[in-house]
């Protein structure tokens, strides 16, 4: 028998006994009702890792070694970096700290990420508790053990009691709708708030500065320094932030996409926020800095926060286009809403880069540095893509993701809710947001009561005033319209919402159902399915991270290279 029928017989057996293993309840997954117990339907020749997948038990909150775990090494204590400057550990300037913290860091076994997109999302204030977020850093230990919990006395001191709280730690939280555009600027209490580590807590007077890379004059100034007009001309500018997973639970519920809680948080449509933000242009300090050397063309920005990936611990490092600072479009500020930073807003100082993602704005900033090209840390190089539909788990790789910088064109409605029934006069008032990045405004906003095929333009008066920056609220009442279909149309209705009715009787629309697509006559996908099979690790369910690296850094730069033009000359 040849291995690829052996492979098939194997295929068909795995097929046939899971087919005599009928349940009562076996309608729950042919109905798509339960996806996360759904096995692997597999009608290629390759041999799959049908492994039944590790799951996640939210009581595993402790530490547990490795079987095979090597003995700790007890010369290895993470301690604070320096004198006020409390939860902020220095790793991008010592890669053999770096090292050791892998080191130990692998002598654990960690729960996965709780599946909330196969699932339920669990009907809880915080959604997610991130457990897996806060065992990493008590792994690490030291400086870093007490950090989720003083993160969440952070949180609960500064934020608003209303806000929906998505992820425990690294905190994520969003406002209700109801509150979110009350004001067309939002308080402080109510902005939402994407981290991606701990809160450091940084005495403003012990903070510094420091900027160096690609500048001829590399410096390092204090709070002080920054905030002395006679050095830089203050600035303040109303900007709206918005996250990149803003409606991201609308995504969610068309199909289930990479599922690591914090970088894929289930964010509602209050991932976004307008301040008023005081301080000092970017551009003017790289000035005093005496300009870039010939090269520079991007500008790395450094959180204080202490971040994980794949195992490694770092920084939080992104960068932006030296032609955005340029443009005077990043602000470096300490003031939001006439008032310090919060300290869970980037106290003492924060980036804020207008028209972009709200991942580039980087909180409790440390460090600027000029280099040639985009960060290859990875939250800029493999994290916040943005990929074509046909890639996924069984075949993205890095390079092939666009990496997302300005939002397009985007609006929500926040009254009424999904779902709500409204009782009205013959029309009904509908509010919400709009919004464009890159220093582009909503001109105009139409609602549609009938699913988009007649819109209704919101009156100008009915519009929040015009920034370059930021958003606009607005508010409309719409007219209900009747439609009549008399018995001999005859026609099919091509979406289920058309049929919709409460007795749910004459479901006569088109019969739909979703699949997740991997082609394995595919190169790509047959190279990614083998690469499972030689990790020894299950391609289920399909929103785990892949543990291993699927690119090294030697194939991503040659392959970027390959992909050019990727930055266009001035």
């Amino acid at each position: 028998m040849t291995t690829r029928a052996q492979k098939k017989l194997r295929n068909d057996l795995i097929y046939q006994r899971k087919q005599s293993e009928q349940t009562p309840d076996e309608w729950l997954l042919e109905q798509g009702l339960e996806p996360a117990k759904l096995g692997l339907r597999n009608q290629s020749d390759m041999t799959i890792n049908l492994d039944s997948p590790q799951t996640a038990d939210p009581n595993e909150t402790e530490l547990r070694l490795q079987d095979n775990a090597e003995p700790e090494d007890p010369s290895f204590v993470v301690k604070e970096e320096r004198p006020g400057w409390k939860g902020y550990v220095e790793w991008e300037d010592y890669p053999e700290k770096k090292a050791k913290a892998h080191k130990r860091f692998k002598r654990f076994k960690f729960p996965p990420p709780p599946e909330f997109q196969l699932g339920p999302v669990p009907a809880t204030n915080p959604v997610l508790e991130g457990v897996r977020w806060k065992l990493w850093h008590k792994a690490i230990g030291g400086a870093l053990t007490d950090v989720p919990e003083e993160s969440w006395r952070t949180v609960l001191k500064e934020k608003h009691p209303g806000m929906l709280h998505l992820l425990q730690f690294p905190y994520n939280g969003e406002p209700p709708k109801g509150l979110l555009i009350e004001k067309p600027i939002t308080p402080n209490e109510l902005h939402f708030v994407r981290n991606h580590g701990g809160i450091p807590d940084i005495d403003p007077k012990k903070f510094d500065l420091r900027l160096d890379g690609l500048v001829n004059n590399p410096q390092k100034l204090t709070l002080a320094d920054l905030q002395d007009e006679s050095k830089f001309p203050r600035v303040s500018k109303l900007v709206t932030i918005q996250c990149s997973g803003t409606r991201r639970f609308e995504q969610i519920q068309v199909y289930a996409g990479e599922g690591d809680e914090m970088i894929n948080a289930p964010w509602a449509e209050g991932a976004i926020g307008t301040a008023k933000w005081t301080g000092v242009s970017l551009k003017k300090v790289v000035k005093y800095c005496g300009g870039l050397k010939d090269g520079a063309k991007h500008i790395e920005l450094y959180g204080a926060e202490t971040y994980f990936k794949g195992g490694e611990v770092m920084n939080y490092v992104v960068s932006v286009p030296w032609s955005k600072v340029k443009a005077n479009e990043v602000l470096l500020a300490w003031e939001m809403n006439d008032k310090p930073l919060p300290r869970i807003h980037g106290f003492p100082l924060r980036a804020v880069v207008m028209g972009y993602i709200g991942a580039r704005s980087v909180k409790w900033l440390y460090r600027i540095k000029a280099i040639e090209q985009p960060s290859r840390a990875p939250v800029q190089s493999r994290e916040y893509l943005y990929f074509q539909q046909q890639y996924g788990k069984h075949n993205q790789l890095p390079h092939l993701g666009i990496q997302i910088q300005e939002m397009p064109v985007s609006s929500a409605i926040m009254t009424p809710w999904q779902k709500e029934a409204v009782v009205h006069n013959g029309h009904i008032e509908v509010t919400g947001w709009a919004y464009s990045g890159g220093g582009r405004w909503p001109e105009r906003v139409e609602v549609s009561s009938d699913g988009g095929w007649a819109w209704y333009q919101v009156p100008l008066e009915n519009l929040s005033p015009k920034h370059k920056w930021a958003w606009r609220t607005w508010k409309v009442s719409t007219e209900l319209v009747v439609r009549c279909w008399d018995n001999s149309l005859n026609t099919q209705p091509m979406e289920v919402r058309q049929s919709w009715n409460w007795g749910l009787h004459v479901t006569s629309s088109c019969h739909r159902i979703k699949i997740y697509s991997v082609n394995a006559s595919r190169e790509a996908t047959r190279k990614r399915l083998m690469e499972f099979e030689e990790h020894k690790e299950s391609f289920l369910p399909i929103t785990r991270p892949t543990e291993y690296k699927t690119q090294s850094l030697e194939e991503y730069n040659k392959l970027w290279a390959k992909m050019e033009p990727r930055d266009v000359d001035d």
